[in-house]
């Protein structure tokens, strides 16, 4: 059960996009009597509602999934920093061996 929080506390018709993936769900819910929409990923809808359930109980409006269009194995977070890549080492070529 693993859930990440796209966008917190966004407009959704600004983040809504086709470039999240369809696992995407927009969640809607009231705190402190203001309306406010997250944008989580998780791998079952059950897991997402879980969680905001367990998190703002009452609060909780709806979850319906997001426009996204993209499969989640070929999405990437763009939350997530972006590790930078090895360097590859040089092979001693066959003149230098000898």
């Amino acid at each position: 059960m693993t859930i990440t929080v796209v966008h917190e506390k966004c407009d959704v018709k600004v983040v809504n996009k086709k470039d999240l993936p369809y696992s995407a769900y927009v969640i809607q819910y009231e705190q402190e009597g203001k309306i406010h929409h997250d944008i989580a990923v998780g791998d079952k809808a059950a897991d997402v509602f879980d969680h905001y359930y367990d998190k703002y109980k009452k609060g909780f409006n709806w979850l319906r999934q997001s426009e996204g269009m993209v499969r989640p194995k070929l999405w990437s977070n763009p939350n997530e920093p972006v590790k930078p890549k090895r360097k590859k080492r040089k092979k001693p070529s066959a003149s230098e061996e000898g």
